[in-house]
C-alpha cells in the first residue's frame, strides 16, 4: 500500500485528503515509481481547484525517485528502464505520494548531478522557460526583459538564456537584495519593480533595444511596461495574465494548452541534457514530509519561497 493526496473536489487546498492506496501493476508501456521527492508548484493548487476536472484527483505532475517495477514493453523517454534505475517523471498525475505507476514515456534517467529534491524541481519550471524562449525566437547577443526573475521559472530562464548568449534584465523587488543577488548568480541584471521601472530598464540596457519580454509576474506594470519597451507585441509572452495577452495582442502560453503539451514533452530531454552538464541547476530552499503536503502548498503560494520547496515521502 501506499499514501497518497488527492484534492476529493473542487475548493480549498485545506480539503485535501492523505489517504493509503493501493497501488496498481505496471502494465503494458508503464513502470512503477518509489518516490523520493515531490516537485511542489503554484499549479499543483491552481488546477485542482477547477470545477469540471474528475475528481478525486491525484495531486503533483513532477517527482524524482527510483523503479520498483517494470511492464511489457516499457520504453523510457531517455532509454531503456530497468528496476533500480534512478528517475525523474513529469507531465504525471499524482506525484504527492510514496509510489505510482506511470506511462514509461514520462520517465527520464535522473541526471547524476542533481539530489532527489532538485531533480524533483527541474522539469515544470524548466520547460515552460524553454517554451517561453522558444515563443519569443530570441537570439544570441539579443537583450530581453525578464520579469520576476527570481523566481522558479525565471531562474531557469537566466540559465537556459546564458547559454544561448542572450543578455537578461531581470525585475526583483525594491527591497529584495537576495533577490538581486540571485539573477546576479545566473547572469542578469537586476532591476527593482516600482514607479520608474522602464526608465531604470533602459539604464540598465545601455542603448541596446529590447528584444524580447518574458512575464512570470502577471502584474499591469511589468506588462504595460513590456509593450512599451518590444517593439514586436508577438516577442512578448505572459504564463500568468491571459486576459491581458488577449486583450493587447500578445502570447500566453500554459502547459494545459495543447500547442504548449506537445512542446514540453518535447523541450524534457533538452533541459535534462542541461541539468546533466551542470548547466542548469535548480535552488532549493526547503524540504517538507510529504504528511505535511498542504503546509507546503501555502508556502509556496504565499510570498516568495526563495527557491523551490520539496515534499520528502
Amino acid at each position: 500500500m501506499a499514501m497518497r493526496w488527492t484534492a476529493p473536489a473542487p475548493g480549498p487546498i485545506e480539503d485535501w485528503r492523505f489517504d493509503e492506496v493501493e497501488v496498481a501493476p505496471p502494465g503494458p508501456g508503464e513502470v512503477t515509481v518509489r518516490i523520493r521527492a515531490a516537485g511542489v508548484n503554484p499549479a499543483d493548487a491552481k488546477h485542482v481547484a477547477r470545477p469540471g476536472a474528475n475528481f478525486p484527483v491525484p495531486i503533483g505532475y513532477e517527482l524524482s525517485g527510483e523503479i520498483t517495477a517494470v511492464g511489457p514493453d516499457a520504453v523510457g523517454g531517455s532509454g531503456d528502464l530497468r528496476v533500480g534505475d534512478e528517475v525523474v517523471a513529469f507531465r504525471v498525475q499524482g506525484a504527492y505520494a510514496t509510489e505510482l505507476t506511470v506511462a514509461a514515456r514520462d520517465v527520464f534517467a535522473k541526471p547524476a548531478n542533481l539530489t532527489h529534491p532538485e531533480a524533483a524541481n527541474l522539469l515544470l519550471a524548466g520547460t515552460t522557460a524553454a517554451e517561453m524562449i522558444q515563443v519569443t525566437r530570441v537570439e544570441r547577443g539579443e537583450t530581453v526583459l525578464l520579469h520576476a526573475a527570481s523566481g522558479a521559472v525565471g531562474v531557469s530562464l537566466l540559465q537556459q538564456a546564458r547559454e544561448l548568449g542572450v543578455r537578461v534584465i531581470g525585475t526583483v523587488g525594491p527591497d529584495a537584495e537576495a533577490s538581486a543577488e540571485r539573477v546576479r548568480r545566473y547572469g542578469g541584471i537586476p532591476v527593482a519593480y516600482g514607479d520608474g521601472l522602464r526608465a531604470r530598464v533602459e539604464e540598465a540596457a545601455e542603448g541596446a533595444p529590447i528584444a524580447a519580454a518574458w512575464d512570470a509576474a502577471g502584474t499591469d506594470e511589468a506588462i504595460d511596461v513590456s509593450l512599451a519597451l518590444v517593439a514586436e507585441r508577438d516577442r512578448i509572452v505572459t504564463i500568468v495574465s491571459p486576459d491581458r495577452a488577449k486583450a493587447d495582442g500578445f502570447l500566453w502560453i500554459a502547459g494545459a494548452r495543447p500547442e504548449s503539451a506537445r512542446f514540453r514533452d518535447i523541450a524534457r530531454a533538452r533541459v535534462l541534457e542541461l541539468a546533466a552538464s551542470g548547466a542548469l541547476e535548480v535552488p532549493v530552499a526547503r524540504t517538507y514530509p510529504l504528511a505535511d503536503a498542504v503546509e507546503a502548498v501555502r508556502f509556496v503560494m504565499d510570498g516568495h519561497p526563495g527557491g523551490k520547496v520539496a515534499l520528502l515521502p
